[in-house]
């Protein structure tokens, strides 16, 4: 129910204005903190118009059904649209025409200059809300619009050659990177892998839950590949560089069958491994094999690029992986000492026997998200 008016002298008329695009309770809060200012709340909301002019983005809901949700809040005494085309002013006609005692903003508003303007025109009072503990988990609009476009499951992903040159600070002019999303997938709900076991799991966390992985993973001082090839999904071939650039795309359909995965018995850490002295000429190497035999589709020439990649990790001093009847190619799985180990076969028949012999084992198959 909305305040009964109070008694005695006015106090003041307090105005907010922001795009509420996705109401939250920290509108709510940010609501009843102005509302303590005075007696009276007036809130401008920015139209679907201004929504797509200033911030590029399509409204959440119509206007009207934005209004209704907003009047329905007991704190908020009178609502109103914000149409007029000045990028942070759309609310102006109405502050004129209301002309409140107060602008309430927060502490990070970017459009101080221009408002403080606004409110020496009308005789009002600029007022910046100090941040005080929030009652929730704190959010934004646009952290609410990634989480709901956030996919409900992902793949982790496998790598055959050129890991490490996705790192800026060891990225190499005309090097490559190769990977394939695999699946079973995984989802918040369900983690069908162990975890720390580098096959990209952050990666794949970052997206489920509608972060920037690639932006995550660099600020860990580690690479890209990771959530580069579980947002884009397939088998990939990638340029060395700061940033990621894919080269080319496949289905993965050379790979359907011909994979296993062998849990090492141990945890996997790439950040402590950044700083250790390899071979990178070797590193480089491993991925021009592996770049070119995708582009010929060559299953043997990957297990090649494969092979080279190992005996790199084996010359770090990773212990040797167990030798699997029929397995061209085996390597561990990003930067190596743990976690699983990916295995390269020539038939599902020969695969399917590893899987079905040995205990820590498990098949998984190229993954492709058809959009």
């Amino acid at each position: 129910m909305k305040r009964e008016p109070q008694h005695g002298p006015p106090r003041a008329r307090v105005f907010v204005s922001g795009c509420y695009d996705i109401l939250h309770a920290g509108h709510v809060q940010f609501f009843r903190e102005a509302r303590a200012l005075g007696d009276h709340l007036t809130v401008s909301f920015a139209s679907s118009e201004v929504l797509w002019t200033h911030k590029a983005r399509r409204s959440s809901l119509p206007d009207e059904h934005k209004r209704a949700l907003l009047e329905s809040l007991d704190v908020v005494d009178e609502v109103v649209l914000g149409e007029d085309p000045v990028d942070g002013l759309d609310f102006a006609s109405h502050f004129r025409r209301l002309r409140p005692d107060i602008l309430a903003v927060t502490e990070d508003d970017k459009y101080e200059d221009v408002k403080r303007t606004l409110c020496a025109e009308v005789g009002a009072r600029y007022v910046r809300l100090p941040k005080t503990p929030p009652q929730f988990q704190p959010v934004s609009t646009s952290g609410l619009v990634k989480w709901i476009r956030a996919p409900l499951e992902a793949p982790l992903r496998v790598d055959f050659g050129g890991g490490w040159l996705d790192v800026p600070r060891f990225a190499r002019a005309g090097a490559y990177i190769v990977n394939c999303a695999i699946s079973p997938t995984v989802s918040l709900r369900e983690w069908p892998y162990r975890h720390r076991a580098g096959l990209g799991g952050s990666g794949a966390w970052a997206l489920l839950t509608g972060q920037d992985g690639v932006a995550s993973e660099l600020d860990l001082g580690v690479g890209w590949q990771d959530p580069a090839v579980i947002r884009e999904t397939g088998l990939c071939v990638w340029r060395s560089g700061l940033r990621p650039s894919l080269e080319i795309k496949t289905d993965g359909s050379m790979l359907r069958g011909r994979l296993a995965l062998l849990w090492t018995g141990e945890e996997h850490d790439t950040p402590g491994l950044a700083d250790r002295s390899r071979d990178f000429d070797a590193i480089e190497a491993a991925g021009r094999a592996a770049r070119d035999a995708v582009w010929a589709r060559d299953l043997d020439g990957l297990a090649r690029a494969v092979e080279i990649s190992y005996a790199m990790q084996l010359a770090e001093g990773m212990d040797p992986l167990p030798e699997a009847p029929g397995a061209p190619a085996r390597k561990y799985c990003g930067g190596g000492f743990g976690g699983y180990a990916v295995y390269l076969f020539p038939s599902a028949v020969d695969r399917d026997a590893f899987v079905a012999d040995v205990a820590d084992a498990r098949a998984v198959e190229p993954f492709l998200r058809i959009e």
